[in-house]
């Protein structure tokens, strides 16, 4: 099948993959563009995982404060080479990750991974006293618990966010796009909020 010259550019400027890559994506898909996205994302997004696990101990600490200076964050974000810190699609992803962290209040842990088991067992707890599981079967109730706090965890972990500017992906894809791009593992090692007038 052929593929239009402008529909592979429109792929390119989407997900600024290589031209041969849409080109051969556009292909593979019958030339369905959403999927061609997907097929992108799932080849990029295999080679930026085995990325991630290789140590990162290069980087930035990135400031952002927000309108009005009454909110700022520091986010430390890490790669493996000041080469690569002084790129600056590292330093742009490092300000959109502060960015994320200032317009996101409920974040407090970087990842799902890192939320400590009594904090979970309290939000189990939680859940399993409300009122509208009390006449339900024991099995259900485990599921629907499940389901709840699922969803409620992620809500406090940063990588689960829907990025501020593309709500199509998460900052875990955003970061695995800039890996795939800059060919290091980065990690977000850790951040902190601070809030006018708020103490922790």
């Amino acid at each position: 099948m052929e593929i239009s010259a402008n529909l592979v550019k429109e792929l390119r400027e989407k997900t600024g993959a290589g031209m041969m890559d849409c080109k051969k994506a556009l292909k593979e898909t019958s030339g369905e563009f959403e999927q061609a996205v997907a097929y992108l994302r799932q080849k990029g997004l295999a080679s930026a995982n085995k990325k991630l696990t290789r140590q990162a101990k290069e980087g930035i600490i990135e400031a952002y404060t927000h309108t009005g200076s009454k909110l700022a964050v520091l986010v430390e974000v890490n790669c493996e080479t000041d080469f690569v810190a002084r790129r600056k699609e590292f330093q742009e992803l490092s300000k959109n990750i502060a960015m994320q962290i200032a317009a996101s209040p409920s974040v407090i842990y970087v990842r799902y991974e890192d939320i400590p088991t009594e904090f979970i067992e309290r939000e189990k707890q939680i859940e399993m006293g409300k009122e509208d599981l009390k006449n339900k079967p024991a099995q259900m109730q485990e599921k629907i618990v499940q389901g709840r706090i699922e969803k409620t965890l992620r809500n406090y972990c940063l990588f689960d966010q829907p990025f501020i500017k593309n709500q199509d992906i998460t900052i875990e894809e955003l970061i695995k796009q800039t890996v795939s791009l800059l060919g290091e593992s980065i990690k977000v090692a850790r951040f902190t909020r601070y809030v006018l007038g708020q103490y922790s």
